[in-house]
């Protein structure tokens, strides 16, 4: 959208002469038209005004069909409906269609002026507010937080391979967080602000899936009525996630082996090449290695995927992460729920830690979902105890809060930046005090309460190349 830019469609050419000149005179990019059909002609080509100022009454397409196909076309441009008619039937009629505004012919400059600064700024608000929706969404999505040492090296990997165009291979069980690893790797990426694009390979037939990820033409098949783009050119210049990849059949495997080696395709039905440059993630809970030596899947794809390798360990081989995977999950939906629960029982938390979990985070997330709607701590410990796991985790002490869980992420995440700055000063500690704003003996303290004394981190994942 150019956001000075006004598609003004009149069949008077006084009042189009005297709209493009005011305007003009204004800063606005002033394009206009005689009639409905010129206007639906334009917007169809692609032009993206900020606003449309539309005649209501006009010869041949009117101005309510007018109106009408342009919200078909592009429901959120705003449209300022004007008309020598001051009715109040017909300014609400319009309203209800979806129109902004309507002003009554002859109108001042200044109700002019008015009414285009109330579109626009409800306009941008708009987008302001769909900006802060999709980064709140990346934030939540696409950032984890965990205690274990081997999530904290799969994270530093991620971090430091954001940026690197080759696919990314994403190995572990079902619900152990697959995609939001690919998300924090797209959003540490400096593609952050393009699509991320997923598309799940085992919930849609061959030939759905063949559409769904190339696209079709009009009339490539029956009910195929207008084209359609696929997924991976709506994930352009962004990443696209294909989840369950063991899952794709020989035949698309061959065809998504092209697009990584040569970055172009067909969609269905048509001879012309598209072109994309879409960062590929993939996973699967299958062993890709063993299905390529049954011959289940594509050698070659494989070691096309397989250039870089994150195996995410099951939630049973982290269980340190669990009472923050427990804050996150009653954050996000004691709102959602209007539950009354303040605090999981120690009991609960117990059970949480001994469970075997072989539903991963995916089981945990519906364990809180179902206490926090139906908080009986007894139906709850019998539910977890009839499929309890192996043992040996140590009994919680004392209620387990929100508050306390917080404070433990807050030293966590404290604990995490401290040890990032030192990386980066190369452990120099009166530099790394320097760069974060405390006394050279707090940091110590720190240090020491931590029990650090060196170099504490493990080395980095080692990328797994082919």
């Amino acid at each position: 959208m150019t956001k000075r830019a006004v598609l003004a469609v009149d069949d008077d050419e006084t009042v189009r002469s005297y709209l493009s000149h005011s305007l003009s005179s204004r800063g606005f990019v002033v394009e206009a038209v005689a009639s409905g059909e010129q206007a639906i002609a334009r917007l169809s080509a692609g032009y993206n005004p900020a606003v449309v100022i539309l005649d209501l009454i006009m010869e041949g397409m009117s101005g309510r069909e007018t109106l009408s196909r342009i919200k078909s076309l592009n429901p959120s441009v705003p449209v300022i409906v004007v008309s020598g008619i001051d009715e109040l039937r017909s300014a609400v009629e319009v309203m209800k269609m979806g129109a902004s505004d309507y002003l009554v012919k002859p109108f001042e400059d200044q109700e002019l002026d008015l009414a285009l600064e109330n579109v626009l700024e409800k306009q941008e608000l708009k987008e302001e507010v769909k900006n802060l929706r999709r980064q709140l969404h990346q934030y939540v999505e696409s950032d984890f937080v965990t205690a274990n040492a081997g999530m904290l090296r799969i994270k530093e990997t991620a971090r430091q391979l954001a940026d690197a165009d080759v696919p990314v291979l994403l190995l572990g069980e079902s619900g152990v967080g697959k995609e939001v690893v690919g998300r924090f790797i797209h959003a540490q990426s400096k593609r952050r602000d393009k699509p991320f694009i997923k598309v799940n390979c085992a919930a849609l037939p061959h030939d759905l899936l063949e559409s769904e990820l190339f696209g079709y033409e009009r009339g490539a098949f029956t009910g195929a009525l207008n084209e359609k783009p696929g997924k991976f050119e709506l994930a352009d210049k962004g990443f696209i996630l294909l989840d369950e990849i063991g899952e794709m059949s020989s035949v698309l495997q061959a065809k998504l082996l092209h697009v990584l080696q040569d970055g172009e395709y067909s969609r269905l039905g048509s001879k012309r090449s598209v072109r994309v440059d879409a960062r590929v993630l993939a996973s699967t809970n299958r062993k890709l290695a063993e299905a390529v030596a049954k011959g289940e899947f594509r050698e070659d794809l494989y070691y096309r995927l397989n250039v870089i390798t994150l195996d995410v360990p099951p939630l049973r081989e982290r269980k340190e992460d669990i009472p923050f995977l427990c804050n996150y999950f009653m954050q996000k939906y004691l709102v959602r729920y209007n539950s009354s629960v303040q605090e999981l029982p120690a009991e609960l938390m117990d059970v949480f830690l001994r469970h075997h979990w072989p539903g991963n985070i995916r089981e945990l997330e519906n364990a809180i979902k179902r206490y926090l709607i139906l908080p009986d701590l007894e139906m709850a410990l019998a539910e977890f105890r009839r499929t309890a796991g192996p043992t040996g985790a140590a009994p919680v002490r004392g209620p387990v809060s929100l508050k306390s869980i917080g404070a433990q992420a807050a030293e966590h995440a404290e604990r995490e930046l401290v040890l990032r700055t030192l990386d980066e000063t190369n452990w120099n500690r009166k530099a790394a005090a320097r760069r974060l704003g405390v006394c050279y003996k707090a940091l110590l303290n720190k240090l020491k309460r931590w029990q650090i004394d060196g170099h504490p981190r493990n080395p980095p994942l080692l990328a797994k190349t082919a």
